[in-house]
């Protein structure tokens, strides 16, 4: 029943897997799209989990990313020359949709034309954006729809759930390998997604998210205003903004200091608002902000 309600709100829904992690499951599409193409090439942008065929981390053997390929986002002549250089190899295009900002509207409309022009697979990682700038994610909005496409964090409010979706033709490939998951057919999950879904029937969440982070940067751009406190900046979008410290120093102050005064910010992306912050909680924040963008700056500390 879940399948068939992501189905019907996801543009490349046509099947659905569940799985438990953002990392396995976009591991997951990647081996999906490559036994369809019978190709190994990857060409990535974005952050895709801790698993070793995208992740350049201590630990990992070069030859586990070896057909992986980075590119900055929204750079469309290096996703061109990315593609150009996998040539007839070329699996798949995997990117976030958004990363920090908004893309220009030439680089999903590129990936798209470079996967249809190669035979490739184009996958979406929709981790943050699905059911949170969209029940659909980032592709119900920008008219470019992927293959493949990957959905958790919001997908079921906490619960940990990540569902891969896809046209029928590619997602069938999935039947020639092997993706399996100790705790794939838990179902719990699967209620608190069905759940979920019956409050964006119900009400507007995403308006309603964008809405509440509008005023949660509002009110941190106040406070940013009133300390005179150079160098620290809000950036993205409302629904998932970012607090940005050219001092690291002073971002730990920051954090420590508000999370003293009751509300913990994100270093770095994201800070995701939620239905829960209601008048009183914004009023929280932006004095709890207030409050650590006054605090002196104690100097280097070592990591906590």
């Amino acid at each position: 029943e879940l399948a068939e309600r992501l189905c019907a709100v996801i543009p490349c829904a046509e099947q659905v897997r569940f799985l438990k992690s953002g990392a396995e499951g976009v591991s997951a599409a990647v081996r999906i799209a490559r036994t369809c193409t019978g190709r190994a090439r990857v060409v990535g942008s974005g952050y895709f989990g801790w698993h070793d065929w995208s992740n350049a981390a201590a630990g990992i053997p070069h030859g586990a990313r070896v057909d992986f390929t980075t590119v900055p986002f929204d750079d469309v002549v290096a996703l061109e020359q990315a593609c150009a250089a996998a040539g007839a190899d070329l699996a798949a295009i995997a990117l976030e949709p958004v990363v920090e900002r908004l893309p220009g509207a030439a680089w999903l409309a590129a990936a798209r034309r470079l996967a249809d022009r190669a035979g490739a697979v184009l996958i979406f990682d929709e981790m943050k954006t699905g059911l949170r700038v969209a029940p659909g994610g980032y592709q119900a909005i920008c008219g470019v729809v992927p293959d493949l496409a990957v959905f958790g964090k919001a997908l079921a409010n906490g619960f940990p759930l990540a569902a891969v979706v896809g046209r029928r033709a590619v997602m069938d490939a999935a039947r020639r390998t092997w993706i399996s998951s100790t705790l794939a057919g838990e179902t719990t999950a699967l209620a608190a997604a069905m759940a979920v879904l019956d409050v964006h029937a119900a009400q507007d969440v995403c308006s309603a998210l964008a809405a509440i982070g509008a005023q949660m940067m509002a009110s941190i751009e106040r406070a940013i205003g009133h300390a005179a406190v150079p160098g620290v900046s809000v950036t993205g979008i409302s629904s998932m903004w970012s607090l940005r410290f050219d001092d690291s120093a002073a971002e730990r102050q920051f954090l420590a200091t508000a999370l003293a005064t009751g509300v913990l910010f994100k270093r770095g992306a994201y800070n995701f608002p939620s239905l829960a912050h209601d008048p009183p909680a914004l009023a929280l924040i932006e004095r709890a902000a207030s409050v650590a963008l006054r605090s002196p700056v104690s100097g280097p500390r070592s990591p906590q």
